[in-house]
């Protein structure tokens, strides 16, 4: 069960994403989570904080998970790696409304704040990446190497990319609910598949 905290949380994230921020006022957040205005001022001071926590909360749940991951002493490098991209592609398909908050955001860079979580969050997965390709290199169990760079882009553009292009590649098929869920699935392996690519990965070495 989630909190009132979380309430508001959740609430105000597909406010946002329906009508950005200066189109969203604490009035509609406290009506669409059924609190009283003055409970959004005691759990977040101001609507800027309420935008703010919620890329708090949602960039330490991934990092975090990915953590989680990489301490894990019984998966080797490349299923470390596939844990952390199915956990990212299933939350950008579950959390859409934050995935277009945060990109959003990322074009128009106005709170100081947000920025600094979306690039903590960065280099987290950066730090992630690299640690898993350099232990994966040392224990054979990829034989590249390429530019960590690449390895991000590659994750992060074409899962970004698929989901801008999801509505319009969904309206091409005439797509329903199962298409998008194939979509996904698609994507996960095809990423997975330019992943062995790069990495030199090998099944069942």
């Amino acid at each position: 069960m989630i909190s009132k905290e979380e309430n508001i949380l959740f609430n105000a994230e597909k406010l946002f994403a329906e009508k950005g921020f200066d189109g969203t006022s604490i009035r509609e957040i406290s009506k669409e989570a059924q609190v009283n205005v003055s409970m959004i001022s005691y759990y977040f001071g101001s609507k800027e904080k309420l935008f703010e926590k919620i890329f708090e909360y949602r960039m330490n749940e991934s990092l975090s998970f990915a953590k989680d991951v990489l301490a894990d002493q019984k998966m080797n490098e490349w299923e470390k790696l596939i844990a952390v991209i199915n956990r990212y592609i299933s939350r950008v398909k579950t959390l859409k409304t934050f995935y277009l908050i945060m990109q959003r955001e990322q074009l128009t860079n106005k709170n100081e704040h947000i920025v600094k979580f979306l690039n903590e969050s960065k280099m987290g997965f950066l730090e992630i990446y690299r640690q898993l390709i350099a232990s994966g290199i040392q224990n054979k169990v990829f034989t590249k190497a390429p530019r960590l760079e690449f390895i991000h882009s590659t994750i992060s553009g074409t899962i970004f990319s698929a989901l801008n292009s999801l509505p319009i590649y969904k309206n091409f098929y005439k797509g329903d609910e199962e298409y998008e869920n194939l979509y996904f699935e698609d994507l996960n392996n095809h990423i997975k598949n330019v992943l062995k690519y790069l990495l030199g990965y090998e099944e069942n070495i």
